[in-house]
């Protein structure tokens, strides 16, 4: 996917709510997605709701999760038939309280071509994703890393 090609991002949006049914329970909604970058707000409802009035933790961590998965379908989409991605490790931190809509924006944190380069070489390659959780009006709430593996399919 180049980062000019709509139709390429609404189809891959639409393909990746449609094969995520918890996302589109939470009701996520993509604002942007391209190689390397994805941001997507989940709505404020009373159903997400913790004990305190602001969105569970569950449901915050279900859309940072979300949107660096949707990174891997943005840009490793080309290497789906020969490896499965697989979240390895998630670490999530909470700095202010959230209310409100949330916005998660997803960034890759290696380049793809070293990422490929490996799985290339019959590695497994892991890199991390970097998300970053806010309030509609900017102020960031926490942070999370999710690390992420492209493990080689087996050839039969």
């Amino acid at each position: 996917m180049t980062s000019n090609d709509a139709e390429t991002a609404e189809t891959l949006k639409a393909g990746f709510l449609a094969t995520v049914p918890f996302a589109r329970t939470l009701g996520l909604r993509f604002e942007e997605l391209e190689p390397g970058r994805s941001v997507m707000r989940l709505p404020d409802e009373p159903a997400h709701h913790n004990h305190i009035g602001g969105p569970h933790a569950g449901a915050m961590f279900t859309l940072a999760e979300s949107a660096s998965g949707s990174i891997i379908l943005s840009t490793f989409s080309d290497q789906l038939d020969r490896a499965v991605p697989l979240p390895t490790t998630v670490t999530q931190t909470f700095e202010k309280v959230a209310m409100g809509d949330m916005v998660a924006e997803a960034r890759l944190g290696r380049p793809r071509e070293e990422i490929v380069a490996e799985l290339d070489a019959g590695k497994r390659p892991e890199f991390p994703v970097e998300v970053e959780l806010r309030t509609e009006d900017g102020t960031v709430t926490g942070h999370v890393t999710v690390v992420w593996t492209l493990k080689p399919k087996r050839r039969d």
